[in-house]
């Protein structure tokens, strides 16, 4: 790359004249966000839109994360950085950006503290000195004995929260190291969030910082505008592989490294060219040694194209071990903690290579309880394959059964046979006489999910699948037989889509938990996942109002009316019998348990138990 210097003299001459020309009151502040978890992007976002003089781009990532996105980006012309609690503190040792850490206020502490309290009695506060230094002095004004354990590094926190839990501890509240490695040991945790009032306090302290590096950045945007706008990157690595210079760059890590193990490669003289295949994009690049002050430096110019990517069939998947994990962690057993009793008999099943057959009615989550077995056995270094039964087309059986690509062939895999009681029955038996032919249980593990009718047995398909394979079998509960965990697994969801909604929820109205409590819910996990999402949604309060809860069971009552209609012919009944049938349904659906039973039908257990020995 060779300019002449009257080129770049005339050149900067007009960049200069276009700069100058620039009104004051047209130039944005630009910020660079580092949000540690997705609720305070959006909050960030939101209180930016506020502000029509701050341009700010914010960025998912926390601790070393956080650097890495910082690090990626510092070479563009951002006015500052803002961010919060240890990624602050990291980031501004990696950068000559001003950073400007978001307060976390005795209010923000205080919150949690409140919503933690609606689940336990005993928790602890775990995180770095600006959490737990806030933590000390609410403590002590409010009298309140809390175990408060402060951390100064990431590597900390898991030896720290181990004891913790050794010690009895079931519940932590922090920042979001706590909170993460918390629920990998299988912990409840709360994250601390910050407030509005907090992001707008570092917006505001941002732009009075950004005012002195207005000049710097008009410098570096005349630098950028000489080098010129080609076609594609740009990317100037130093010899030791630190970014210099990105125009029009933003490479992944993975480019990045690939571009790094290039630089022994480089010719003296001349260019080096060569492909990369990534995720379905195709780069060409070119490289050249590029001498800058006497240091010898690597000009990487690529660019991209796409490459067509043959879909999947119908009803088959193939999934990776991270896909799982997401899949996993967006459920609502991983995000209410509401694996309960049934997490160590799925670890012991996990365990073996036996089949499974996962039985459930609708909403119980058998999709993730498979996708949480693949990932605790010993196969989850090879793909997850996916058989959705109800959505397999003839074509997609066709190529499962028949073909030799067809992953019944390979070794080693997990694969799932998801509503495997919606097979078509000559493909089902197809399928079990492959089976049993091939030794594909021997060579696979095999997962099988079957949805059971509300109060009713178990699927044909189900028994027989059950029989000719000796298969464990895991039974799902439904919500109806959890009743009493409705308010501990309510507030644990709330606390994470406060996280995601970038809301401060702290519980419920008067009355609101109780109207959940005695709700049937037919579809189960699913449904309530979804009610409360949507209650979370349309609050604008602090707390979830008694009448929007009322409002959206109400909906969900009538939308379920017509399967139940189906199930009675009450018009051919007595008025005893239909009482006797309603007394009968509500204990079935409180698993017998006469108080609640009784509470469902607002009736007292006396007249209950009058009423299920006819003398009443």
């Amino acid at each position: 790359m060779t300019f002449q210097y009257g080129t770049i003299v005339k050149k900067t001459e007009e960049i200069l004249l276009e700069v100058t020309n620039v009104k004051q009151e047209q130039i944005q502040t630009r910020i660079l966000g580092i949000a540690p978890y997705e609720g305070m992007q959006a909050a960030m976002e939101r209180a930016a839109d506020n502000n029509p003089d701050i341009h700010l781009d914010v960025y998912l990532g926390d601790l070393e994360e956080g650097v890495s996105i910082v690090r990626e980006h510092q070479a563009e012309d951002y006015d500052c950085v803002i961010s919060r609690g240890g990624t602050a503190q990291m980031v501004q040792q990696v950068t000559d950006i001003p950073v400007v850490e978001i307060p976390v206020s005795v209010y923000d502490v205080l919150r949690t503290m409140r919503l933690a309290e609606n689940y336990v009695d005993q928790y602890a506060v775990v995180g770095f000195p600006n959490i737990t230094e806030t933590a000390h002095t609410l403590c002590d004004l409010l009298k309140t004995p809390v175990n408060i354990v402060t951390i100064h590094s990431a590597k900390e926190a898991r030896p720290v929260l181990s004891r913790l839990q050794a010690a009895g501890y079931r519940m932590v509240i922090g920042d979001m190291v706590a909170n993460t490695v918390a629920r990998e040991l299988g912990m409840n945790a709360f994250l601390i969030t910050s407030g509005v009032e907090s992001l707008h306090e570092a917006l505001e302290q941002a732009r009075s910082v950004s005012r002195i590096f207005r000049r710097l950045r008009q410098e570096n945007r005349i630098l950028s505008k000489v080098l010129g706008e080609g076609a594609g990157s740009l990317l100037v690595l130093r010899e030791d592989g630190e970014v210099y210079y990105p125009q029009n760059a933003d490479p992944s890590p993975e480019l990045l490294t690939l571009l790094r193990g290039k630089i022994p490669e480089v010719p003296a003289h001349g260019t080096l060219q060569f492909y990369h295949n990534r995720t379905g994009t195709l780069y060409r690049v070119v490289a050249q040694k590029l001498p800058i002050g006497g240091a010898r430096h690597y000009l990487f110019h690529y660019d991209t194209a796409p490459i067509p990517v043959r879909p999947e069939k119908n009803g088959l998947r193939s999934l990776s071990k991270n896909e799982c994990e997401h899949l996993f962690s967006s459920s609502f057993y991983f995000l209410s903690g509401a694996l309960g009793e049934l997490e160590p008999k799925i670890l012991s099943m996990a365990a073996t290579r036996k089949p499974v057959v996962i039985l459930g009615e609708t909403g119980t989550g058998k999709e993730q309880i498979a996708s949480l077995l693949y990932l605790r056995g010993t196969q989850s270094s090879k793909p997850y394959v996916v058989v959705d039964c109800a959505m397999a087309a003839d074509k997609a059986w066709d190529f499962l059964l028949n073909h030799y690509s067809s992953p019944l062939n390979d070794n080693g895999l997990t694969i799932f046979f998801q509503n495997f009681e919606s097979a078509p029955e000559g493909r089902a038996r197809d399928l079990m006489n492959l089976i049993q032919a091939s030794d594909l249980a021997g060579r696979n593990r095999l997962l099988f999910s079957c949805t059971c009718p509300e109060g009713g047995g178990m699927p044909d398909s189900a028994a027989k699948l059950i029989g000719q394979l000796a298969c464990l079998i895991l039974t799902l509960p439904t919500l109806r037989s959890r009743l009493d965990e409705i308010p501990s697994l309510a507030s644990l969801y709330l606390g994470n889509l406060n996280l995601e909604l970038g809301k401060q929820i702290s519980g419920f109205d008067a009355h609101a938990m109780e109207q959940l409590r005695r709700f049937r819910w037919p579809g189960n996990f699913t449904q309530f996942k979804r009610v409360i999402q949507e209650l979370a949604t349309i609050t604008d309060s602090y707390y979830i109002r008694n009448t929007d809860v009322a409002e959206i069971l109400s909906r969900e009552r009538a939308l379920a009316a017509p399967a139940r209609q189906e199930e009675t012919n009450l018009p051919s009944l007595t008025l005893k019998q239909i009482i006797r049938q309603a007394v009968e349904q509500a204990l079935q659906e409180n698993d017998g348990n006469q108080t609640a039973a009784a509470r469902q039908l607002g009736i007292g257990r006396t007249t209950l138990w009058r009423y299920l020995n006819n003398e009443a």
